[in-house]
């Protein structure tokens, strides 16, 4: 049986740029959320999504797991970029588009593309 634990790290893992929000892209609940997902639209890159507000136990379980108490959450090659704050951070001095080209192109290896 598959925990809520481990279909977070299977998201985590199986998704280059996968964003943690609540609403969806197209119809942000939170300003947060609104913010995050324009920045990333910016960059140009395509990116998953999981709304929290539709799914309950990864809303309350995520937390423990990646250490972030709020929402949005952006997770890179696996790894927790962070919140708003700091991804809106990293499009003002260049860096967010840089690590999201760098896992495009990871994406694009391991798919043979």
């Amino acid at each position: 049986m598959t925990t809520t634990e481990d279909k977070i790290r299977a998201q985590i893992n199986n998704n280059p740029i996968l964003l943690y929000m609540k609403g969806t892209p197209e119809a942000p609940e939170c300003g947060y959320s609104a913010a995050t997902v324009k920045a990333i639209n910016k960059t140009g890159h395509e990116f998953t999504y999981v709304n929290v507000l539709a799914a309950p136990f990864i809303r309350e379980k995520l937390p423990s797991i990646s250490n972030w108490p709020t929402y949005p959450q952006l997770f890179v090659k696996g790894e927790l970029v962070g919140g708003c704050d700091i991804v809106l951070e990293m499009v003002n001095d260049g860096s967010l588009d840089l690590l999201l080209d760098e896992a495009s192109e990871s994406a694009k290896i391991a798919s043979g593309s």
